[in-house]
């Protein structure tokens, strides 16, 4: 929804948050989750802002909201409501007020030592003891800088100053996030001075009505929690799709020639796309996908790539679009080619009409309204498309891993015959049960994988470890390798035993990197190894269908299953007898267990 997307119209935003909620609540397939905020402010407000930006990235939340300062003793005393509530996500709402005690001008060192010791050691003791017992993931904030300086300059310095300990306090809590898995830090201390803290600490919002913060920042504050939960659930984004006149560059290649495009240090503006490229590249490294959508004849797309100032060259691209189709045709070509949903892509064109065809055209995909080339970086990033909680080595090399699949796609085509294509590649598979170095990649393929998912079933990394420590559960992962390289975990099974002899599984999936190469028999012909290892007799499927997973509604009858039932939502219910004997079905991939 284009009117949740950075920048904010406010005052509008505010306004009509009910119709937008109410809205939003009609799309399908929302995902619900709980969750708690404890807040040491009034938090109602953030709440119903919180709420529309999360059901806008397809999640429905369930709230529980502590009284008016009631964080504390909700955390380290409990109570019926919150026990019973059971969240999903913990967020602590507090701010530099209610930090207890400050240093004074009278303390020594050691004083101030222990003063933010024991604060530190507050929160510490209130995180562990919401992990113990709810074992959620939880959001605090860290804190805002103090709107007024007792010390001047020197309050940033001297140990006696707000600023100061604020600054050292905010480092514990770093530190802590850097050692605790499931932990994250909403950074309004950023968050404010993007705003500005004169107008963010309006004292006016908190004597009146207990808001630490000005009415007007709420939606900030609110949008950067619900990317960090998005980004918990895998509802980032994964591609960029680039346009390159104006965009990447001033001036127009076709016209100007390429010895004439301002990019580099010899002009202003050229220096402004020189730094916007060199962002992209910066985005590259984290694994998100680069590719171009550009009106233009594909000869003089490659030389303006090619510039001697450019910081992206062609390489730095998966698939490069430069031809005189509509660019929304080309978009789904992309996302076709790439076997991505187009929800996965973020738009970026400097055309006002191209942006707004592409958004009436191709559902789920971003089109920010970017304006002067000075501030493609800022609302790019302050969007927050590709906020990143959990980081993995397969995201370091997943533009490679897609240049990968072109070489094999390429391989394939000298082939007749699709079986010796597939031995051709002389694929190595691990699959075995989970292992502790891989559950956050486990946990974020289980949130990316949309077309082959057949459960639909989004898994944390608290929700991954709480399985991989239960006995009743079989679990195994699978990585592939081949002449091209190593894909990495690319496939998650888990099920769930049932009255000893009957395994039913709650989720199924495999990176689209691999599809079509076998590998889903290869799973399945472990899983059955390792049920009939456990006395199952029985193993029984679920295909839940959703507006991407199509591809994988008769994945059961393909594997050997019988339909049991189907219901009017088309829910499907599946069962295999194991004790009668099953034949493996993989004969092309080689299996390390």
């Amino acid at each position: 929804m284009k009117e949740l997307e950075y920048p904010f119209d406010v005052n509008d935003l505010i306004k009509r948050k009910k119709k937008i909620k109410k809205e939003l609540l009609t799309k399908e397939n929302l995902m619900e989750k709980n969750i708690a905020i404890l807040g040491g402010s009034t938090t109602s407000e953030i709440k119903n802002m919180l709420e529309i930006f999360l059901l806008n990235y397809g999640i429905k939340p369930n709230f529980y909201e502590s009284e008016y300062n009631k964080f504390y003793e909700d955390a380290m005393f409990g109570n019926e409501e919150l026990d019973n509530f059971k969240p999903d996500i913990i967020y602590i709402h507090t701010t530099n007020r209610n930090i207890i005690e400050y240093p004074t001008m009278y303390d020594d060192a050691k004083v101030v030592e222990d003063k933010l010791n024991s604060e530190y050691e507050k929160f510490k003791k209130m995180w562990d003891k919401l992990f113990s017992k709810f074992n959620a993931t939880i959001i605090q904030n860290n804190f805002e800088y103090p709107y007024y300086r007792l010390l001047g300059n020197k309050d940033a310095v001297d140990i006696h100053g707000k600023t100061n300990f604020i600054t050292r306090l905010n480092q514990r809590f770093y530190e802590y996030a850097n050692s605790t898995k499931n932990f994250f830090i909403n950074d309004i201390n950023y968050i404010s001075s993007c705003y500005g803290l004169d107008k963010w600490a309006n004292q006016f919002y908190w004597h009146m009505y207990k808001y630490a913060m000005e009415v007007p920042a709420i939606p900030y504050l609110s949008f950067n929690i619900a990317n960090i939960i998005k980004s918990i659930y895998g509802k980032n984004k994964k591609a960029l799709v680039l346009d390159l006149d104006n965009t990447l560059w001033g001036g127009i290649v076709g016209d100007d020639g390429v010895e004439n495009l301002a990019i580099g240090p010899e002009v202003p503006s050229g220096q402004v796309y020189s730094e916007f490229q060199n962002y992209l590249k910066e985005q590259k490294s984290l694994g998100i996908i680069l590719n171009i959508n550009s009106k233009n004849e594909y000869e003089n797309a490659i030389a303006g790539l090619n510039h001697p100032a450019g910081k992206l060259k062609p390489e730095d691209f998966i698939i490069i679009k430069a031809n005189w189709n509509p660019k929304n045709v080309n978009i789904k070509d992309i996302a076709e080619e790439l076997n991505l949903g187009a929800d996965s892509f973020v738009f970026v064109d400097d055309n006002p009409a191209e942006r707004q065809i592409v958004r009436d055209y191709v559902e789920g995909i971003a089109t920010p309204e970017i304006d002067l080339p000075e501030n493609y970086i800022r609302i790019i990033d302050r969007n927050g498309y590709f906020e990143m909680t959990n980081f993995s080595n397969e995201d370091l090399k997943k533009n490679e891993l897609y240049k990968d699949n072109a070489k094999r796609s390429q391989m394939m085509a000298t082939f007749d015959n699709y079986e010796d294509y597939l031995k051709s590649l002389k694929m190595k598979a691990e699959i075995t049960s989970f292992k502790p170095i891989y559950l956050e990649r486990i946990s974020q393929l289980s949130n990316k994988s949309n077309q082959f998912n057949l459960t639909t079933k989004r898994y944390s990394l608290a929700d991954i470890e709480a399985v991989n420590n239960d006995n009743d559960y079989i679990k195994i992962y699978g990585k592939l390798e081949d002449i091209f390289g190593d894909n990495g975990v690319i496939s998650v099974v888990i099920g769930n035993i049932r009255n000893k002899e009957e395994l039913h599984i709650d989720l199924w999936i495999m990176s689209c990197r691999v599809l079509k190469r076998n590998m889903e028999f290869a799973m399945m012909d472990t899983l059955v190894k390792k049920a009939k290892e456990k006395g199952i007799k029985t193993i029984y499927g679920y295909y839940y269908p959703t507006a991407k997973n199509k591809m994988v509604n008769n994945f059961y009858d393909l594997q050997g299953f019988k339909q049991v039932s189907c219901d009017e939502e088309g829910n499907k219910v599946y069962k295999l007898d194991i004790s009668k004997g099953y034949i493996n079905k993989n004969n092309v991939i080689e299996v390390e267990e």
